[in-house]
């Protein structure tokens, strides 16, 4: 089965949203509709992932940048410093669409009902915006499978933060995504902690010396670099992964809502069990067979 997807990313400095653009382009299970970017420089984020794209063979995937703001505008923008190392140069002349972001998951939705599945991996602003412009889209959308929150109900939970950076960053938008009744999968750190990779992957991507290949391993170094350690969370990919292998996941049907308040940094998703809900929480996953998955997409077996 052939999924038709729209991720919608804030591609930058960590390599996470890079690796699930990548995934998803050596993916044959996987149509790419677009890409959208959202949160802080949103062109600098349209360029990096149109490279990749260029990089993956797949320039003809359309590019367009969204919303660079939370939705109400009352919380700082957080960006590492080095967005886009590894991958653009102080040369590269990418050109992507002209279009908005916003008006392209709308048009693309509408249609194509029951088609779509959209992957938000960053912020939701986009998805909220959306949503508010055309509320039909919450009928016609096939799924949403977002990287975003945690509810530390699975075993790992003692390991786990109260907050997630998605939710934070914009936790209005969040709300209103969690209680539009769309149909959500909820990828959250209850299992996206458990998914990393290693200086041993990075390896073996540069011994592949595939063009992209080569760029995930710049990036990933300037990652394991800001980050100091020789491993990082796959936290994006996971999502692009369950549009291969809807197994490597456990889920629960739960009604989630976002608690925060106008202060800095708060957003934390609340999950209540219930069979009627409109969100598949993940709390189980298999790190061995989604590894596996990546590896062997990226090196091309």
């Amino acid at each position: 089965m052939t999924n038709r997807i729209i991720i919608d990313t804030d591609i930058g400095s960590d390599i996470d949203d890079a690796m699930a653009l990548a995934l998803a382009m050596r993916s044959e299970e996987v149509i790419i509709e677009g890409i959208t970017t959202v949160y802080g420089d949103v062109d600098l984020r349209a360029k990096i992932a149109k490279k990749l794209l260029q990089l993956g063979g797949h320039n003809d995937v359309k590019v367009f940048a969204g919303i660079n703001q939370p939705l109400l505008h009352n919380r700082d923008i957080w960006m590492a410093g080095h967005e886009g190392e590894g991958v653009l140069t102080s040369y590269d002349d990418v050109m992507y669409e002209n279009g908005h972001a916003v008006d392209f998951i709308i048009e693309t939705i509408m249609e194509n009902p029951g088609e779509i599945t959209l992957i938000p991996i960053g912020p939701f602003t986009n998805i909220a915006a959306a949503i508010i412009r055309e509320p039909k889209i919450i009928k016609n959308v096939k799924e949403i499978v977002l990287m975003g929150g945690v509810t530390r109900l699975g075993d790992n939970a003692l390991e786990l933060p109260k907050d997630e950076h998605n939710i934070r960053c914009d936790p209005e938008a969040a709300t209103l995504l969690f209680r539009s009744g769309a149909p959500i999968v909820m990828v959250g750190l209850d299992v996206t902690n458990k998914v990393t990779i290693d200086r041993v992957f990075r390896d073996e991507l540069e011994a592949s010396k595939d063009p992209l290949n080569l760029a995930l391993v710049k990036q990933l170094d300037r990652w394991f670099e800001f980050i100091n350690e020789d491993t990082t969370k796959m936290h994006d990919p996971l999502t692009v992964s369950l549009m291969i292998d809807r197994s490597i996941v456990e889920t629960e049907k739960m009604y989630v809502y976002v608690d925060y308040d106008h202060r800095q940094l708060t957003g934390q998703t609340v999950a209540l069990p219930d069979p009627n809900g409109n969100v598949e929480v993940c709390l189980e996953v298999d790190s061995k067979k989604f590894t596996g998955i990546l590896l062997d997409r990226l090196l091309l077996n």
